[in-house]
């Protein structure tokens, strides 16, 4: 930006710099300039600067990812309802309803703090997130709002600078990444770094700035042998080379618990390619240079994240260090640059809409948790946890993609899919393979769903759900159908498998893999609240009703169930890892001949 430049010449600049918008746009942008120019123009900010300038700056965030010329409009306006000459009506009169409803959003949640010693502040927080749903340009903005901020962040105090840093990385940062927009996401985490953490960033910058000549020699060699064999299949690429990020830098030492020195991987070239066909065929070439490290391999074309993401990622071991290599197509490229922005670029029309709005993870989530009546702490904790934490991908049997958050469950997924087989689950398979209900799935897996039509939800189960989506359900389920459930009572269960009095549980659909007789009497084993499971009597303890037993989860034989004070199960490799709650039960005669049919 030209510093105290008249406000003329700022506009042109801006127009320059931003060409796409049409002769109708132009004259709509211009015009919300000068009027904010007009209102504005003997305000200064407290570095001395013209109030306008930040919301230029601001504009021309926005208008870096193509947005439409409402949402630069609204960027120019986003903080000018603080002011108290400022006529609503007069602005939807002048820039319609879409401008007014994005600024009324943007200055309901202007100004906000976000740590955890302010968590009565989370009802701002519900507000700004649930305004996503509305209209996904009030956080737009509001993104833009907070990035230049951070840019300029060294002209407040200290203690303002650590407290707006924090509330970035925490916040902003996370959903930057929901959102798809790396390039927003990265440099609010460096710039977060670099107040929170200020001996580390510069310790980092210096590191990066003296290694750069022996990294361009390095990479520019990887670049030529690239586009050397490239060529010689006839495939056109464009190679950049990077790298990484501060922020990224910072958290592979705290994972590796080693000082950036030792760390080598901190290198990126980013392959440009034409079509998709041309992106597998480049990561074969790449391959064939050099060695691929073992489980770096990552395909997000054909497992696309959430936010829309789409590249081919592989680490070679080229010339004695780590490169991490992306491989994908110039769409798939604006995408993981301005992600859910790359929306408006889209519908102008240079290429198909790749990134649905209305489909993105995030907003379904937040149209779940909208539903929910929870306290402000519960919502600042659905927030951080759910919305704006690690995210698993796993597989339907089809293979559709589905997005949970680290640590859900095959009840998590089952209601992921359809409230209905949230609702009558009683088993689940990962690649092939029974596993516990509560079990957290784990990133690729493959989840096979197992129902029963006698199933219902139980407390057992939301003990062991992650999602809002899940815990909402089932709360209402027992709310309606259980008198005894006391929503304020329910606590998680004790961590860590513990062998269990046979007593009785919650109902369940018997099934005769877990249905056995002693003494004339029908018995079943329960795992959990289900019954659905392929259960093996261990024959070195030969457990009979009444013993206390513990089961683990075998390969191939399903749940093997053992005394629990059966001295082999002690030995078995990966125990802890491996063993689940089991119980008997006994079956009410009526019950018993109903499980003789199945």
């Amino acid at each position: 930006m030209i510093r105290d430049a008249d406000p003329k010449a700022l506009i042109e600049k801006f127009f320059i710099d931003y060409p796409s918008y049409n002769s109708e746009e132009r004259k709509k942008i211009l015009l919300a300039w000068d009027y904010l120019v007009t209102h504005t123009e003997s305000i200064s900010r407290s570095c001395g600067q013209p109030y306008y300038e930040h919301p230029l700056r601001v504009a021309e965030i926005t208008a870096q990812s193509s947005l439409d010329a409402d949402t630069v409009i609204s960027a120019l306006f986003h903080n000018i309802l603080d002011l108290e000459h400022i006529n609503m009506e007069e602005i939807e009169q002048l820039f319609g309803k879409d401008v007014l409803r994005i600024i009324t959003g943007t200055a309901r949640i202007t100004g906000m703090q976000i740590n955890n010693k302010t968590l009565h502040q989370a009802d701002t927080v519900r507000k700004m997130l649930f305004a996503m749903v509305d209209d996904i340009r009030i956080i737009l903005v509001k993104m833009a709002d907070r990035l230049d901020r951070m840019r300029f962040l060294k002209s407040v105090s200290p203690e303002s600078q650590k407290a707006i840093a924090q509330e970035v990385i925490e916040i902003w940062a996370p959903l930057a990444n929901r959102l798809g927009m790396s390039n927003v996401k990265s440099e609010m985490e460096d710039l977060s770094l670099k107040y929170t953490n200020p001996d580390v960033f510069q310790h980092l910058k210096q590191l990066v700035a003296l290694k750069k000549g022996e990294r361009a020699d390095y990479l520019e060699r990887a670049e030529r042998a690239i586009y050397k064999n490239a060529d010689k299949n006839g495939i056109e690429v464009s190679i950049s080379s990077r790298a990484k990020h501060f922020y990224s830098i910072y958290q592979k030492m705290r994972k590796r618990n080693k000082a950036a020195e030792e760390l080598y991987d901190l290198l990126a070239l980013r392959i440009i390619c034409k079509t998709n066909a041309d992106c597998y065929t480049v990561v074969g070439i790449v391959h064939t240079l050099w060695k691929p490290l073992e489980g770096r391999f990552k395909d997000y074309i054909a497992m696309p994240k959430a936010n829309g993401y789409q590249s081919l990622h592989t680490t070679v071991l080229y010339d004695g260090k780590p490169l991490e290599i992306q491989i994908r197509t110039e769409d798939m490229h604006a995408v993981a640059e301005h992600g859910v922005a790359s929306h408006w670029l889209y519908k102008k029309g240079t290429s198909k809409d790749l990134v649905s709005i209305s489909n993105l993870s995030i907003i379904n989530q937040l149209k779940e948790l909208r539903k929910e009546n929870l306290t402000d702490e519960q919502l600042f904790a659905e927030i951080k946890d759910e919305l704006l934490g690690d995210s698993i991908f796993v597989f339907t049997p089809k293979g559709d993609v589905r997005e949970l958050p680290a640590g859900s469950t095959a009840i998590d997924f089952a209601y992921s899919i359809h409230s209905h087989i949230g609702e009558k689950i009683v088993g689940a398979k990962a690649n092939g393979s029974i596993i516990p209900l509560s079990s957290p799935l784990k990133n690729t897996q493959i989840i096979e769903i197992l129902t029963s039509p006698q199933a219902h939800p139980t407390i057992n189960q939301l003990h062991h759900v992650k999602t809002s989506k899940a815990r909402s359900k089932i709360r209402s389920y027992l709310q309606e159908n259980d008198p005894s459930f006391d929503i304020e009572k329910v606590v998680p269960p004790p961590p860590g498998p513990k062998p269990s009095m046979p007593h009785r549980s919650g109902s369940g659909d018997p099934n005769e893999a877990t249905t056995k007789t002693y003494n004339g009497e029908a018995v079943k084993i329960r795992i959990g609240d289900t019954t659905n499971f392929l259960i093996t009597i261990a024959r070195c303890c030969t457990p009979v009703y009444g013993d206390e037993i513990v089961g683990y989860v075998s390969r191939g034989r399903g749940i093997i169930v053992h005394r629990a004070n059966c001295r082999n199960f002690s030995r078995i490799p990966n125990i802890n890892e491996r063993s689940v709650e089991v119980i008997w039960e006994q079956i009410p005669p009526a019950e018993s001949k109903k499980s003789k049919k199945h």
